[in-house]
Order: structure tokens, then C-alpha cells, then sequence
């Protein structure tokens, strides 16, 4: 399907994602869907064999915030300037594309936009016009079959592509690319929260206004709120993180494929641009020469500071850990007095981590989430499935492999 916009294509795409562990990234929708087995995140991920190969290096524990965020040559808190307009931030993830699309660097990009029929869920693309990008700008919530999109790229000939998308679609990728040929690639990535299907999302949003409809705009920000903003006119909102409603959410409104993710912030990406270290600006993390070179391409639009590194996470991801192994667990959690939520709403941004310590709190928290829920629900799936760098991020916390949970060439004799 080609949509009114003359270098965007959306296709129909056929079969659907696999049982189990899926997060659609859409290679169940390619004509081999077997490659599934050889390239799913959520099977046997291979992190050191890949790093090496796309980075040039395996991430050292030793560079201490490699251990947190993976392969980094390079950490930035950014801001586009100007700021795009409809951008979730400033714009840099599109500016990035855009500016290799019109050096002529590359001949398209894989990447995500609003359905016409809703502004939430995202449709994969295949955008060769660079000022087709801007109808990409902005947060989708869902999932998207993206990675189904390299059959399209290359029998129309792309051997020169660029893809946008989070950690599972980028492992997926990066699995697959080489048998693709491509001439050149080159992956932004975004870190990823805690997905939903798109139709969860809106019940969600219709708890948090009495007109969900006209919200046009949500964010989870690094100061502890969730910004709303509506196209009716009224002036954003501002909801606190212990505010939201989030004990009316029915127990599998996050799926248990984002319950255990095992890479948060896009280790196989060639620049990752986020939010969760930029302390209200963006996260940028660049990872090898191919980042380099794009975000150099913007360098005459974007301002670069030293990030900032504020507070202690341990009793934040202390109270994550005790929360989770109950949900784990099936028990109900323990909740906050409604009394006292106002004084930690007030205190959080102001004594809780921020910068790159709000990051390492965010990384761990999900090392910590993959392992209990994978425990409770898939133990088979521990031994295959769980990377030595998550098992690092929780052992400051007491959480270690039991044997039955280490691959077998992995154990001592």
C-alpha cells in the first residue's frame, strides 16, 4: 500500500506474531518465519557474539557505565535546536534519518508512523523522502512488526538502509542483516519501556482524563511525572509517577515478554537516543563509528552537555525488588498510604536519582524484573535466555543463578 504520502510505504503484512514470547517485531511475518529461531530475543540471545561483530568490542564491566548501558564511546545529555515540531522531545531520532536520507547516505528508513485511523498505534514504514519523516515524529504504543520491512527494502532494490527501533526489533535486525547484503546500515535505536497493546493503552489514558481522546501527547519523564498534553486547548498536565493509576491496570496489561526484556537501552543499536540519563533533556549513547558519523551529520543543530549524575538509586531498586518478587510471586503489593504519597511525590525529584543514577536505577529494575518473572513463569527459558550482563546488574541486589539456570557450557566443572 502506498499512502498519500508519495515516498512512504506501508504494506500489508500477513501471518501474525508466534505463541509464546513475542513481541511481533515481525519476523514471525516474513516469508521464512523459521528465522524466528535464529534470531529472536527471547530464545538464546547471544549479546558478546553481536557486540563483537556490530561494535568491534564486547562490553567491559570494567568501563563502569558499560556495565549499565552496554558498547559506549560516547554519552551526551542533547537537545535539537530548533525543536522539531511534533517531536516526542526535540526531534533527534528523525533528525538523525533525515539528514541521511538528504546526504544521500542512504536510500530509506525503516521506522514507525501513526496509524491514520489512530494516532497511537504504529505502523511500520519503509520512508524514501526525507520530508516524509516528519509524520514519524511523536510516541506510539504497541507493537510493530518493523523488522518484516526488510523484505520490502530489498526487492526494491535498497542496499543502503536506516532502521529506527527498540531493542527487541534491533536484536532481531541484527540477526538477520547480514543475510540481507546490505551495503550499508545503520541502526538508531531508542531505549524501551514497558510496552502494551495499543488498545490497552487507551483504557489507560481513559483513566487519566475524563477526555482521553483528546490527549495528544504522553511522557514519561526523568523527573518522576508523566506529561499529558490535549489537542482541545488546555495546558499540559503534570501527573506524578506515585499518582497514576496504575493498581486499576488488570495484572496483564504489560505483557510478559516486557516483564523480561533483557536489554533496556538498545545494546546492538549504532546510537541510542533516549531519555532516562538526560535529566529533562535527551540521552544520547554512542556506540560506534557509524553513531559517530550521525551524530556528527547533526552536529550544526544539536546542543551536547556533560550529563549529570545525582542521589542513590539502592533504596529505590531495593523497594522495586521487595514490590516485584511479590507480583511474581502472585501476592499483592505493598502500597503506599495515600497520606504519605504527596510528600514523596514532592521529594522524588528532588532527592531521588537523577541523570545517568535515574538510568542505572531504571537498567537494574528491569534485570531484576526479567529474573523474577522469568523464574516464576518460564524457568526452562532461565539457562538460554538470561545474558551474563543482566546477571551482573543483579548481584549487587542478592540475585544470582541458581545451577539449573546456567547453560551448561557456562557452568564450572
Amino acid at each position: 500500500m502506498l499512502d498519500a504520502q508519495r515516498g512512504t510505504l506501508a504494506p500489508k503484512l500477513g501471518k501474525g506474531p508466534r505463541a509464546g514470547l513475542c513481541t511481533d517485531c515481525g519476523v514471525s511475518r516474513m516469508s521464512d518465519d523459521r528465522a524466528c529461531g535464529r534470531a529472536c530475543q527471547f530464545i538464546a540471545p547471544d549479546y558478546p557474539h553481536a557486540e563483537a561483530r556490530i561494535h568491534g568490542r564486547i562490553s567491559d564491566p570494567a568501563r563502569h557505565e558499560e556495565a549499565f548501558f552496554g558498547v559506549t564511546e560516547a554519552m551526551y545529555r542533547a537537545r535539537l535546536t530548533p525543536v522539531a515540531e511534533g517531536a516526542q522531545w526535540t526531534g533527534i531520532t528523525t533528525a538523525l534519518a533525515e539528514t541521511l536520507l538528504r546526504a544521500g547516505a542512504i536510500e530509506a528508513v525503516i521506522t514507525v508512523a501513526p496509524d491514520p485511523d489512530d494516532q497511537w498505534r504504529p505502523v511500520p514504514v519503509l520512508v524514501t523522502e526525507p520530508d516524509d519523516l516528519s509524520a514519524c515524529r511523536g510516541m506510539r504504543m504497541g507493537f510493530a512488526p518493523s523488522v518484516a520491512l526488510l523484505e520490502l527494502a530489498k526487492a526494491r532494490g535498497i542496499t543502503r538502509l536506516a532502521f529506527i527501533g527498540i531493542p527487541c526489533q534491533t536484536y532481531a535486525l541484527r540477526a538477520l542483516e547480514a543475510e540481507y547484503g546490505f551495503e550499508r546500515l545503520y541502526v538508531i535505536g531508542t531505549p524501551c519501556s514497558d510496552n502494551t497493546t495499543t488498545a490497552r493503552f487507551h483504557d489507560f489514558l481513559a483513566l487519566l482524563d475524563a477526555k482521553p481522546n483528546s490527549i495528544s501527547y504522553l511522557e514519561f519523564r526523568a523527573d518522576y511525572s508523566v506529561e499529558l498534553r490535549f489537542s482541545d486547548g488546555r495546558p499540559p498536565r503534570f501527573i506524578p509517577f506515585l499518582k497514576l493509576p496504575i493498581s486499576q491496570l488488570p495484572a496483564d496489561f504489560f505483557p510478559m515478554t516486557c516483564k523480561t526484556c533483557v536489554d533496556y537501552t538498545n545494546r546492538l543499536a549504532d546510537i541510542t537516543v533516549g531519555y532516562m540519563g538526560g535529566d529533562g533533556a535527551q540521552w544520547i549513547l554512542v556506540r560506534n563509528a557509524r553513531g559517530a558519523e550521525m551524530l556528527d551529520g547533526i552536529e550544526d543543530r544539536i546542543c551536547l552537555s556533560p550529563l549529570t549524575d545525582k542521589g542513590d538509586r539502592t533504596s529505590a531498586v531495593k523497594g522495586f525488588l521487595a514490590n516485584t518478587e511479590r507480583a511474581a510471586g502472585g501476592l499483592p503489593l505493598r502500597r503506599m498510604p495515600n497520606w504519605l504519597r504527596p510528600l514523596v511525590a514532592y521529594l522524588q525529584p528532588r532527592l531521588g536519582p537523577r541523570g545517568l543514577e535515574f538510568a542505572r536505577a531504571r537498567v537494574e529494575m528491569k534485570a531484576i524484573e526479567t529474573i523474577l518473572h522469568l523464574r516464576r513463569s518460564h524457568p526452562a527459558k532461565m539457562k538460554n535466555m538470561v545474558p551474563a550482563h543482566v546477571w551482573h546488574l543483579a548481584a549487587r541486589y542478592g540475585l544470582g543463578p541458581k545451577s539449573s539456570e546456567i547453560a551448561r557450557e557456562d557452568r564450572n566443572p
